[in-house]
């Protein structure tokens, strides 16, 4: 599976992460655990990207995104007590108008910790 190694690791991190501190904190929180334990892991990213959202190959607002990984891998934190089917198209819509082919969704908001891998059947590689 493409990009496995990556989305490994960046699960890896966020499952320290959650082991240490538990659920119930606000998704900020996570979001700065998560900094720490993938500078550690020596990953390369962006923390609160603002990116492009097109239309029809027209800009039409941004989106910031809360990790930008090795410049191929999204990922989208949240801190709710349930994933529910609107994250899911959400992540996967943020795929589709970042043009990104991978992208992780991570929820700490529960019990475990819970990531579903989102794939952008509509990537269009940028070949320039």
């Amino acid at each position: 599976m493409k990009f496995s190694d990556l989305t490994r690791t960046i699960i890896g991190c966020a499952m320290r992460v959650h082991s240490t501190l538990g659920n119930g904190f606000q998704e900020v929180i996570y979001q700065r655990a998560l900094e720490i334990e993938m500078k550690l892991a020596g990953l390369a990213f962006s923390r609160e990207m603002e990116m492009p959202i097109y239309y029809r190959g027209q800009p039409i607002g941004t989106r910031r995104v809360d990790f930008f990984v090795e410049n191929c891998i999204m990922v989208e934190l949240k801190a709710v007590t349930n994933l529910d089917s609107i994250h899911l198209a959400q992540g996967k819509n943020y795929l589709e108008a970042y043009n990104m082919e991978i992208g992780l969704l991570v929820n700490f908001g529960d019990k475990s910790l819970e990531f579903k891998r989102l794939v952008n059947p509509k990537h269009i590689e940028d070949n320039r």
